[in-house]
């Protein structure tokens, strides 16, 4: 449960001078190394101008007194819970001096429930208050433990504190999982490339989409893993893995049925590339953003015309040398493109018609990114206007 340390209005400060702004926060009595900080900028004029935050702590984590609250007797409705339960402060204090525990014969109006409304109920609650439901009686911890109730598991908000005793204590409860997204997680080796690959042996056989993005701990035995034991993954996200060597992405050719592949700020290199265009042809999704270990974007844009016909958005962002010979062979055969980012591109010249050509080839673009291109001009604008009928986003930004 987390603790207030500090809150309060917002107050005007005069004058453009950058300040350090110390408030007076709460004190606790336990260790923590986990802080949120939440701005209601509904308050402010402008939005919050935080340039860092420093947080000061100890190295060894201090012995703290444990205090135990004790139950408050007064607390308890003696009336109604003696007329229906007989648990007055007389039958408490008998029941607590026999050694063995009496076995409760009624699980009261959850008896009444039908199964699949439990299931439903307890489908909104977080997977740490699943965990802690799972320990107050036998009914809830089936319930708990049901595979039905981890379909989708997103274990990102917990990313601080997942390792590998949290995905072998999950594995049991995950044999039908077809969403998992492990984005954020097991850095600084709080997940091992064992311990993630046992999860995925007995986890990865019903897996439909996989959530991987800043996993620094991913190596080639993680990907060659995930293909083997993944046969029906459709979507797979590895954005920002900086740590896969460039060999290592020929594994996902392997993965014929991919339609979502997000390989944005990874070191794939060309001829992995190649393989994988070459053998997913049902790709619908495509990320190489920010991909510096491409050599030929040219290349690539004529495998893809040639090979992703499926293809409905594509994200070249930073592609350092496309040019308007890769365009005109990518829109000639992915026609059904409704997204484009060509952001940041700078080998793209107006003058030689690529955008025209897009403008003309796709028809059914929604979303097109051309940010930081100083070359767009009226013509091009005009032709997106009068071809692309379906446009609902264009950035021209720069």
């Amino acid at each position: 449960r987390w603790e207030i340390l500090w809150s309060e209005a917002p107050t005007k400060v005069n004058g453009p001078q950058a300040r350090q702004f110390t408030p007076c926060i709460k004190q606790i009595n336990f260790p923590t190394n986990l802080i949120r900080l939440e701005v209601n900028s509904s308050l402010l004029d402008y939005y919050t101008e935080l340039d860092a935050v420093v947080l000061h702590g100890v190295k060894e984590r201090p012995v703290l007194s444990l205090k135990t609250s004790m139950i408050d007797m007064n607390d308890i409705d003696e009336e109604e819970d003696e007329e229906k339960f007989g648990c007055g402060m007389d039958t408490l204090n008998k029941q607590f001096s026999i050694v063995t525990l009496r076995e409760w014969s009624t699980n009261g109006y959850f008896d009444k429930l039908p199964y699949e409304l439990i299931q439903l109920i307890l489908s909104h609650l977080t997977v740490p208050d699943l965990c802690r439901l799972a320990q107050t009686c036998k009914l809830l911890y089936q319930h708990c433990c049901d595979p039905l109730q981890y379909i989708h598991l997103s274990l990102q908000p917990y990313w601080a504190r997942i390792n590998d005793t949290s995905l072998e204590y999950l594995q049991s409860r995950c044999t039908l999982i077809q969403w998992l997204n492990l984005s954020w997680t097991g850095n600084r080796g709080a997940i091992s490339v064992s311990g993630f690959s046992r999860f995925l042996k007995v986890c990865g056989s019903e897996l439909v989409r996989l959530e991987l993005s800043c996993g620094h701990f991913l190596n080639e035995t993680c990907l060659e893993v995930i293909t083997e034991m993944c046969p029906n993954l459709q979507e797979l996200n590895l954005s920002s893995c900086d740590k896969i060597p460039p060999q290592a992405f020929n594994h996902i050719a392997k993965v014929s049925s991919l339609k979502r592949l997000i390989l944005y700020r990874t070191k794939v290199e060309q001829t992995a590339l190649l393989s994988i265009l070459n053998f997913c042809s049902e790709l619908q999704h495509l990320s190489l953003g920010s991909c510096v270990m491409i050599e030929d974007y040219d290349l690539i844009a004529s495998m893809m015309g040639a090979k992703c016909k499926k293809l409905r958005s594509l994200d070249l962002w930073r592609c350092k040398n496309i040019t308007e010979s890769g365009i005109a062979e990518l829109a000639a055969g992915c026609q059904l493109l409704e997204e484009l980012d060509l952001g940041w591109c700078p080998t793209l010249q107006s003058s030689t018609g690529c955008f025209t050509n897009l403008a003309r080839k796709l028809p059914n673009l929604q979303k097109l990114f051309l940010t930081a291109n100083r070359s767009v001009c009226d013509t091009d604008i005009e032709e997106l206007a009068a071809n692309c009928t379906h446009l609902r986003q264009l950035d021209i930004l720069g």
